[in-house]
């Protein structure tokens, strides 16, 4: 019942006045990133552009951009850490940080701005509201969860493109769906998303092994999208042959339902980044990120004029 509510947020209609709004933070932010002088394309690119189109995406106040970044990189470091009561912290830091945006829209004669963010609190699921658990578990999915994951994916993105330079201009020429494919590929290549769990409803059996009903299973995406019985050589980019057997989003009912918004945001950043500039890479070598988080910490580049 509240993926029909919620999915509507994601259709193809309901994205494209957004284009022009994502447009507009990846031009901005390209035109203060200096050409000549290395950048980390994890923190000050990828970041950054993920918290400013997200926030504009959700009508969140500008000036939550430190918070927001900050509390990111703290995730990222409970997350390496294991530790569980420390994930925890973080999860219920940024409810708070939810909470304080949903509340000034609730107080008496307050004039809650007419973005998604209201729209949401006044939407409702199998005809009644969404309680505040509920709004507040939707936001940290859809920031929470998205941030983190297009600053991953803009550092895979760029230090794949700064080590296959020649695929750049080829990538200027391609229309908006093809370049969709080839993210896409760069990202089967370098899944920077490891691993997820499901839980077995009924006993099933798969490649040889016998697994019970209502058992966890981790399933290692990485593994599954580079599988040579599957892509053949897992190194080779090729986004025609391996488009429908590509698992960066999940596949089935639990589907990554944010995968239209992600693939906007990162095609709208990557064409205003290859339309002007070209990624080269900087001196330092790029630092790989820590399980359960996939990709890289750190993705030296220098961002030069073409």
């Amino acid at each position: 019942a509240a993926r029909e509510t919620l999915d509507a947020y994601f259709t193809e209609a309901a994205l494209a006045p957004f284009a022009e709004v994502f447009t507009a933070v990846a031009t901005d932010l390209l035109a203060t990133t200096p050409p000549d002088e290395p950048i980390d394309a994890v923190d000050d690119l990828g970041a950054r552009f993920a918290v400013r189109a997200q926030s504009a995406w959700l009508g969140w106040p500008a000036d939550l951009e430190d918070t927001l970044l900050d509390w990111m990189a703290t995730n990222h470091a409970a997350s390496r850490s294991g530790d569980r009561d420390r994930t925890r912290r973080v999860a219920e830091d940024f409810d708070a940080i939810i909470r304080s945006i949903l509340e000034p829209r609730r107080a008496p004669g307050a004039a809650a701005p007419p973005d998604l963010t209201t729209r949401l609190m006044r939407d409702t699921i199998a005809g009644r509201p969404f309680t505040d658990e509920e709004l507040v578990s939707v936001l940290r999915n859809w920031t929470g969860g998205d941030l983190g994951s297009i600053a991953l994916c803009v550092g895979v993105l760029f230090e794949y493109l700064a080590a296959n330079p020649e695929l750049q201009p080829q990538l200027v020429a391609l229309p908006d769906p093809e370049l969709d494919a080839a993210i896409d590929e760069i990202l089967r290549i370098d899944d920077p998303f490891p691993a997820n769990r499901r839980r077995t409803t009924c006993p099933v059996r798969i490649g040889g092994a016998d697994i019970p009903a209502d058992a966890v299973v981790k399933l290692h995406w990485t593994s599954a999208n580079r599988d040579e019985a599957v892509v053949g050589a897992p190194n080779r980019f090729d986004p025609a042959r391996n488009a429908e057997h590509n698992l960066v989003y999940g596949i089935g009912k639990h589907v990554c339902p944010g995968r239209p918004l992600a693939t906007m945001q990162l095609r709208i950043l990557l064409r205003v980044t290859l339309d002007h500039r070209r990624i080269l890479p900087a001196d330092t070598t790029p630092e790989r990120e820590v399980a359960p988080v996939g990709g890289f910490r750190r993705v030296p580049v220098l961002v030069s004029a073409p």
